[in-house]
């Protein structure tokens, strides 16, 4: 199964990735929320030189969450 990669948009604070943008919003350095139409779904964390992602819910998954992570952190240089 091929999924689409997520692109990130550093100047909007955003991530595309299957179909859907989120909104990214810093917490700490290197911790975000990850927002669907407001909706915190998830947090990304830049730990120990990996992206990680952690769902709030079950909006998104923890390996879609990290696909996000990836993107954010490749980025913007983390």
């Amino acid at each position: 199964m091929t999924t689409s990669p997520a692109i990130a948009d550093v100047s909007s604070n955003s991530v595309a990735f299957a179909g859907t943008t989120y909104s990214i919003q810093p917490l700490a350095p290197d911790t975000f929320t990850v927002l669907l139409a407001g909706v915190p779904v998830g947090r990304i964390v830049y730990t120990f030189g990996a992206a990680n992602g952690v769902p709030d819910g079950d909006a998104l998954s923890e390996d879609a969450l990290t696909t996000i992570a990836e993107a954010w952190f490749a980025a913007t240089g983390s």
